[in-house]
């Protein structure tokens, strides 16, 4: 490509073009491989992972498209979580319509990304915003999402709503525990660790809603994500409160039996709720 001049004048032309025409260029790529996408998985259903992929550069190409959109609308006032709005427009009506989970995970990643960014316009990119940090904000919109999927379950794009919504809302717990409500090095670097522990405890009770709801309904993702984050939240407070108060080797020393139990009983934890015929892998046989 490098050695051949004629190409790389039309390669120079095209970068070097106006934002107008690479954003008409991207959208009709990613027109394109939206339609060959689809086309293609309903003629070979069977190829998920390459009729995934040709999806994927369609989304990449759609993000390039909403870019240059941006840059050929910029009046330099910085708001631009409106493209990721944009964004996210664009993707959950290609995503609901094309029924692709693939496209719905990016439009709801999309969603976060411009709620972060909008609250971040909204109070100046300051470290609040109605006195929230970023992940108590993101605390909330996990929740909301998490709820919104459990509320209606039975749609063809609720599993992966109800996994998108306990990613960001544990994930956001799990930093908040962390570092609280605080949006500044300086403050939390002088905060005892007492004065965390109620956000631990927020994300400890979050885990345990979460196993009893996967117990209680029968749902292996809530049980699944509940189960994995509250031994996080534990190993977290492990290392909060006792790296410093406790020699090493005993700390290593625990922290390997620790390892050692729950990789023993890992198949008991992770079937908690479930018969034991279900365990045997001649359930799935009979299935």
């Amino acid at each position: 490509v490098f050695a051949d001049n004629a190409l790389m004048k039309v390669i120079e032309a095209l970068f070097n073009s106006s934002s107008t025409l690479k954003c008409v260029a991207c959208s009709v790529v990613a027109a394109l491989l939206y339609g060959f996408g689809f086309e293609r998985r309903r003629r070979h259903p069977g190829k998920t992972f390459s009729n995934e992929a040709i999806l994927f550069f369609g989304v990449l190409a759609t993000a390039g498209a909403v870019y240059q959109f941006g840059q050929a609308i910029d009046t330099g006032s910085g708001h631009f979580s409106l493209l990721l709005l944009l964004s996210f427009a664009i993707y959950s009506v290609i995503g609901w319509f094309g029924r692709s989970p693939l496209i719905w995970i990016f439009a709801i990643l999309s969603f976060g990304g411009w709620m972060g960014a909008e609250t971040g316009y909204a109070s100046g990119y300051g470290a609040y915003w109605l006195g929230m940090n970023y992940p108590l904000r993101f605390v909330l919109f996990g929740g909301a999402l998490t709820a919104a999927a459990l509320v209606k379950q039975d749609w063809f794009l609720g599993r992966v709503t109800l996994i998108m919504g306990l990613l960001h809302l544990f994930i956001a717990l799990w930093i908040l525990s962390i570092f609280g409500n605080y949006g500044e090095m300086s403050i939390w670097s002088s905060v005892k660790q007492w004065q965390l522990l109620p956000f631990g405890l927020l994300f400890g009770a979050a885990a345990v809603a979460s196993v009893w709801h996967g117990l209680r309904f029968d749902n292996g993702i809530t049980k699944g994500f509940g189960l994995t984050f509250l031994f996080i939240n534990l190993y977290i407070r492990y290392f909060e409160f006792f790296w410093d108060s406790m020699h090493k080797a005993i700390f290593f020393a625990a922290l390997a039996v620790s390892f050692w139990f729950i990789g023993s009983q890992a198949e008991k934890i992770w079937r908690v709720g479930e018969p034991d015929d279900k365990a045997d892998p001649r359930h799935l046989l009979r299935q």
